[in-house]
């Protein structure tokens, strides 16, 4: 994951998407490489 991107637990439950969302699942892909930041700029 990109080093900048800040991490933040939305629901307890998180946990469960590593172990119900396949390694291979291209939504897993697209977290890993994009750098949603940005949006929490504009939320702010």
């Amino acid at each position: 994951m990109i080093s900048k991107q800040e991490t933040f637990t939305l629901s307890p439950y998180m946990a469960l998407y590593d172990l119900i969302v396949p390694k291979e699942n291209m939504l897993r892909e697209i977290k890993e490489l994009v750098d949603f930041s940005f949006i929490l700029e504009e939320l702010k």
